[in-house]
């Protein structure tokens, strides 16, 4: 009773119809975000697109400029000097044949998985342990990379990588509750000018259909997409 008469005061004073402003956004949803852990700041956007076709995939990563609020654990595949560099970078994990064989075993204590080029035949092996976890490293994500000190450094800095699911829609967390205002803005307009660039060349008509952002545990808030696109 007490979550359910939490959920209907936060929406309180929430139009569900209504595409609001950006400012007015994060600002009721910081207002509606009550619980006692940090909720995670969610956006979710509604595309004018149809996965199953392979010219209209949306796919990419994006750094949000101040970072995610949560502390990404990154394995790396790296041999030798690459595998130096990766340890200096701030890598939790790094490994070769190793690193596959305690993953085959379960053992999977990272968030993000990165790979040198050469290093691609071993994980290639774990296509069905990280595939379906969204863990397999891709040249498209910056993640099959000789860089692997950025690739590091961007995953613990707040890259967010992003995939239109079947149904055409897109969500991320892009901070948490207890960020400012301001803060939780920039990352949300960094993030859906990161959607704009990536529309697809099969995409046709309206590519951005509606916008939603929430709290862990608040009310959705509907966004006025004209009106995004307008910060840019």
């Amino acid at each position: 009773m007490a979550q359910g008469k939490r959920i209907r005061a936060a929406y309180e004073g929430i139009d569900r119809e209504k595409g609001y402003t950006l400012d007015e956004a994060v600002s009721l949803i910081k207002g509606a975000a009550k619980t006692k852990f940090d909720e995670t700041i969610e956006i979710a956007l509604n595309l004018g697109v149809d996965p199953r076709h392979a010219d209209q995939n949306v796919r990419g990563a994006c750094v949000l400029p101040n970072g995610t609020g949560k502390n990404v654990r990154v394995a790396v595949f790296a041999r030798d000097a690459k595998a130096e560099e990766a340890k200096e970078a701030g890598a939790d994990i790094v490994g070769a044949e190793d690193l596959m064989q305690s993953i085959q075993q379960g053992e999977m204590p990272f968030e993000r998985v990165i790979a040198t080029p050469d290093m691609m035949p071993v994980v290639g092996r774990l296509g069905k342990v990280l595939g379906p976890r969204g863990l397999m490293p891709n040249p498209k994500l910056g993640t099959v990379t000789a860089n692997v000190a950025e690739a590091v450094k961007a995953a613990k800095g707040g890259q967010v990588q992003f995939r239109a699911e079947k149904t055409g829609i897109v969500h991320a967390g892009v901070g948490k509750a207890s960020f400012s205002e301001e803060a939780i803005k920039q990352n949300i307009m960094s993030f859906f000018d990161a959607i704009t660039k990536a529309k697809p060349a099969g995409a046709k008509g309206t590519y951005i259909k509606r916008v939603a952002v929430s709290t862990t545990m608040g009310p959705g808030v509907k966004l006025d997409v004209a009106s995004l696109s307008g910060n840019d």
